[in-house]
């Protein structure tokens, strides 16, 4: 399930550039020193990743708390079901509701904060501009975080968020660098096929919550022993009500 997490990256990476493709070609990155470039470069990836990874643990530790209610099961056929819906709703419906519009108000100081350093060239602008941008709503991350919470576990959650992070650096790199690398026609087909891939992934959430005992895709969920260790505990004090009688 984590590696579902690398493919989204992959294929939803050029909805990222869609989204977060200005920032990545106004980053003030040094044209004239190749080594300085890539180091600027991997500051930007290290800051997104690692906000992503944040986000990754506090609601990988949301599912935990689920699983210990006992929901892990419910958890994620949910998590999965939740997938495939969004990508069953028509446009007109999303745009009623307008998430990213209103969750866009409440990160205004974020943005302020991105165009302040862009006019910057430390490195320490760089990777805040990288944390900064791992925040911005995006519709990909919203999946990715439904991910880490069906992961049941905060660090599962956080290397989830994580590998979908790495999972977007190829095309983030290639903006930073070259702007546009790919025809119109293949931008359109990877774009056609990352709804797919979103119902393939919710597809196997929903499998793992079923527990039909198939490896690595639906594993059996572990039972509780408590039945067997009372039955032992009954055992043992009839056996030593049974001593004491006999002495």
């Amino acid at each position: 399930m984590l590696f579902s997490a690398l493919i989204l990256g992959l294929l939803g990476s050029l909805h990222c550039v869609g989204m977060c493709g200005p920032i990545a070609f106004l980053l003030p990155v040094d044209r004239t020193d190749p080594v300085k470039k890539a180091g600027q470069t991997f500051l930007y990836h290290f800051g997104r990743i690692l906000a992503y990874s944040i986000m990754g643990l506090l609601f990988g530790w949301l599912g935990k708390g689920l699983y210990l209610f006992g929901m892990q099961q419910w958890l994620s056929i949910s998590i999965g079901l939740l997938m495939i819906l969004v990508v069953a709703l028509p446009k007109k419906t999303w745009n009623r509701i307008n998430l990213s519009k209103s969750v866009s108000r409440g990160l205004f100081s974020i943005k302020n904060k991105l165009g302040s350093l862009l006019k910057k060239k430390s490195a320490d602008a760089f990777l805040t501009l990288g944390f900064l941008n791992g925040f911005l709503p995006c519709g990909l991350v919203y999946m990715a975080i439904f991910g880490a919470v069906a992961m049941g576990s905060g660090m599962e959650g956080s290397a989830y968020m994580a590998l979908f992070g790495l999972g977007t650096i190829p095309m983030m790199t290639a903006a930073v660098y070259m702007g546009s690398v790919i025809t119109q026609n293949v931008k359109r087909r990877i774009r056609r096929s990352i709804p797919v891939f979103v119902v393939i992934i919710g597809c196997l959430f929903v499998l793992r919550g079923m527990g039909l005992g198939i490896p690595y895709v639906s594993p059996k969920l572990a039972q509780a022993k408590v039945g067997p260790a009372i039955e032992c505990h009954d055992a043992s004090q009839q056996l030593n009500e049974n001593h004491l009688k006999q002495e």
